[in-house]
């Protein structure tokens, strides 16, 4: 790509964000500050899994071109490699510095290159990162993120060499027996056969009879828990009032297995009972689903930093919220991602533990478990799985009542409206942030009204007016319409290159999606086609999988 097209296409982006960056500097620039922004920009394009970031020069706020004479003579532009070089750590520079000659004046274009794995980039000794648009320090959870890329031992692999079968609990093991059969029932027949030595091997918990941490961690004694020591294996329940006063608590130790569903069970799932709303609400239901409290209190221990020495913490709030969180950052990064790739995670902080636990019947792999969480919540119209990832934490809140009836409302009478357009609206009823665009992206459904900061959640329902139609071409289908489509190509022609898909669906997604956008929406669809067992890949063409 042209370092012209390169402009153009930065221009037409939606404002500055973690890795775009526009300057006037229209002669001079600080070079302590430039610096700062190489640091900041490197470090989140590393986060964000970009191989660069952008500097812009002569690019005012507004995304107009308004010129820099920011060292003009080519000498003095080349020698800034160097300058930068000095004083970053590790030592690198930009991959180049681009000048155009746009009609409206000169305009350097900055590329600075991702942080490498595992090495966050400091400049002058301190570690910058972006709030969207604003230079910060680089966080702690962020600096731990990247720290950890390059990470390779599983901690909860590690042999207690000391520990023997008799350090663990004869209970936990006679359960985590019944769970490995739900799980593997290929397997049901001959557990009767297996001494507990070879069933923990098969069940991957110990490594040829040695006993491992995450051994200790699910199956050990309570008294066994020194052996992962300064480790805190550890869930403690607290119930806090409706003024955040705390009223109870209890801590729960090994084994986890066992323990874990001592907690589910000292959770208060009452009822709740919803407003008068005709026929679309349900009249009474649990406050809360079985799998939305197992899911996120076996994630934490699955994922909880155990090197941190903290411990897993669940708080119950008698006004209808449960809070889980764990020491550790969320590897994935954004919880977005998570949601939309619905895939398995390819890295783990703890590869051995989660495993064990997928095999007795706690966790699964297949990387649905956040997005079911997020569906869970939207078929009851409660309000949507709330995440927050700083200072070094994981916390999950569950909310289990309607907070605004307005919300509730609209996904009762718009069943398929989308998960990421439920996620938007799910912000607005909690008052946080949208950009531009994703206002837009919901006044063109109709589902908001208002001005930021004030925005709220329409009244009307699109499909009742007179714009049926355009309507219909902003929110698309549900993805199972889309998926039709293409296995029915598919079965009338034998099989279908990507650009035969393309052709087939590109014209009939939402005209709220951009190209890339569409493009994405598309492989999207085949990827969860092919998760789903439906269609294979066979080099570059896709056919039915059971032909």
């Amino acid at each position: 790509m042209t370092a012209e097209r390169k402009l153009q296409d930065l221009l037409e982006t939606d404002g500055e964000n973690e890795i775009v960056e526009f300057k006037e500097a229209k002669t001079n620039f600080d070079l302590s500050k430039l610096g700062k922004y190489f640091s900041a920009l490197s470090n989140e394009a590393n986060l964000k899994g970009k191989p660069s970031a952008w500097l812009v020069f002569g690019v005012d706020n507004g995304q107009k071109v308004v010129g820099t004479r920011f060292r003009e003579r080519g000498r003095e532009l080349q020698s800034l490699k160097k300058e930068i070089a000095d004083r970053v750590t590790p030592r690198q520079t930009f991959v180049d510095i681009h000048v155009v000659a746009h009609p409206q004046g000169r305009v350097l274009l900055f590329e600075i290159p991702a942080a490498p794995q595992g090495i966050p980039v400091a400049w002058a000794g301190h570690f910058y990162g972006r709030d969207h648009e604003s230079l910060v320090a680089l966080s702690l959870e962020e600096l731990e993120r990247i720290r950890n890329q390059n990470r390779t031992t599983d901690w909860s692999a590690g042999i207690c060499a000391d520990a023997t079968l008799a350090d663990l609990d004869a209970d936990a093991i006679a359960l985590a027996r019944d769970e490995y059969a739900k799980k593997h029932p290929r397997f049901a027949a001959q557990l009767d056969d297996w001494d507990d030595e070879t069933f923990l091997n098969k069940a991957k918990i110990t490594i040829k009879g040695r006993i491992t941490r995450a051994a200790i961690l699910l199956l050990g004694k309570s008294e066994s828990s020194h052996f992962v020591n300064p480790a805190t294996p550890t869930i403690t329940w607290i119930l806090k009032d409706r003024d955040g006063i705390e009223k109870d608590y209890e801590h729960f130790s090994c084994p986890l297995l066992i323990n874990a569903d001592q907690v589910y069970r000292k959770i208060r799932n009452l009822k709740y009972r919803y407003m008068a709303e005709g026929s679309l609400f349900p009249e009474e239901v649990d406050q809360y689903d079985p799998f939305v409290i197992r899911e996120p209190l076996n994630n934490a221990i699955a994922h909880q930093d155990y090197e941190l020495g903290g411990k897993v913490s669940v708080i119950e709030f008698e006004d209808g919220r449960l809070c889980f969180s764990n020491s550790g950052t969320f590897i994935p990064g954004s919880v977005e991602e998570v949601i939309r790739s619905d895939a398995p995670e390819n890295r783990y902080r703890n590869r051995f533990l989660a495993e064990a636990m997928v095999n007795l019947n706690m966790i699964d792999t297949i990387g649905s478990g956040i997005r079911k969480m997020f569906v869970t919540q939207k078929n009851r119209f409660f309000p949507l799985p709330e995440y927050q990832l700083d200072r070094g934490m994981v916390k999950v809140t569950i909310t289990g009542r309607v907070l605004d009836m307005s919300y509730a409302r609209k996904l009762a009478e718009l069943p398929n409206l989308s998960l990421d357009d439920i996620i938007l609206l799910d912000r607005v009823q909690k008052k946080k942030p949208l950009t531009a665009a994703q206002v837009r992206h919901l006044k063109q459904q109709g589902l908001v009204e208002g001005r930021k900061p004030n925005l709220h959640i329409s009244a009307r329902v699109a499909r009742q007016s007179g714009n049926k139609a355009e309507y219909i071409r902003n929110r698309g289908f549900d993805d199972q319409h889309y998926k039709g489509l293409i296995c029915e190509y598919i079965e009338k022609f034998g099989e279908a290159r990507r650009a035969d898909i393309d052709r087939l669906l590109l014209d009939k997604l939402p005209d709220v999606l951009d190209e890339r956008q569409k493009a994405n929406k598309v492989r999207n669809l085949l990827q969860a086609l092919k998760n789903q067992g439906d269609i294979v890949v066979d080099g570059k063409v896709w056919k039915m999988s059971k032909q």
